[in-house]
């Protein structure tokens, strides 16, 4: 079977499946795990270069709608009559239901690592279960215009399951557009950036510390830039972020966590 995946996400999917043998062509933004990174490349996710990607007869392409922008792809591979599936995961539960359904679709049991996700997020909570104080957390996606997950995103749920919440678990939205007077309002106990496509060496907290009143919230001197790449993919990949952001927050409960079998087999 050939397999194109047209966002990092959906890669990692069928990576964690077992399935990325399969592959004959990634977008320019996938690059885990890292002998994908040979495979041909067809244009940024939101720029697919169609003729390509058609030449490269797929047997099944995957989109998905967490990728804002990515309907005209998918237009196109429907003009095409093109093979696809699109996924479009806001929680860990969907990223979960996302990895049988790719994993029916290839002919491949998902069934196994399926229980390991399930099992993992099982013992976060477990250990998130005793935390003293939940912490509140302030996710920025975007400095400028400020943009931040709501209560319709998977950042709001890793927040909850670590032991704290998202300052903006009130707002009914995946991610909305706000502005630094709500943010300080809000006053939160930490800033953690996960600017998206921007690489960790780019981020600058020293300008964050520069906004407007920002001295003066809690979080000021808890301001954490955060990678990208385990925070703002819909992947299997979200439960490292979730492990990390544990120590981060909660040390005395989740510093002995390792990072479970299938993620550590995917790096090696």
């Amino acid at each position: 079977m050939r397999i194109i995946s047209i966002c990092p996400s959906n890669t990692e999917v069928l990576a964690f499946i077992g399935a990325e043998h399969l592959l004959v062509g990634i977008d320019d933004y996938s690059d885990w795990p890292n002998h994908v990174t040979s495979l041909p490349r067809l244009g940024p996710d939101l720029s697919i270069r169609m003729d390509e990607l058609e030449a490269l007869k797929p047997d099944l392409v995957l989109a998905s709608l967490s990728v804002p922008g990515m309907e005209k792809n998918v237009d196109e591979l429907v003009r095409r009559k093109i093979p696809h599936l699109v996924l479009n995961p806001q929680s860990l539960s969907e990223i979960g239901h996302d990895m049988l359904a790719v994993g029916n679709a290839c002919g491949i049991d998902a069934q196994p690592v399926h229980a390991e996700f399930l099992s993992i997020i099982g013992e976060i909570k477990n250990r998130s279960s005793l935390a003293k104080n939940r912490p509140s957390l302030y996710w920025e996606w975007w400095p400028k215009p400020v943009f931040t997950p709501g209560s319709v995103n998977w950042l709001t749920e890793i927040s909850e399951i670590t032991g704290a919440r998202n300052v903006f678990d009130d707002v009914p939205s995946a991610n909305f557009q706000t502005d630094w007077e709500d943010v300080l309002q809000r006053n939160p106990d930490y800033i953690l950036l996960a600017w998206v496509g921007i690489m960790t060496s780019k981020v600058k907290p020293e300008l964050v510390r520069k906004r407007p009143g920002w001295n003066s919230m809690n979080a000021y001197e808890e301001i954490h830039i955060m990678k990208e790449e385990l925070y703002c993919r819909p992947s299997p990949r979200l439960i490292e972020g979730a492990i990390r952001l544990g120590k981060l927050i909660h040390p005395e409960l989740f510093e002995d966590m390792e990072l479970p079998k299938f993620i550590l087999e995917k790096q090696a």
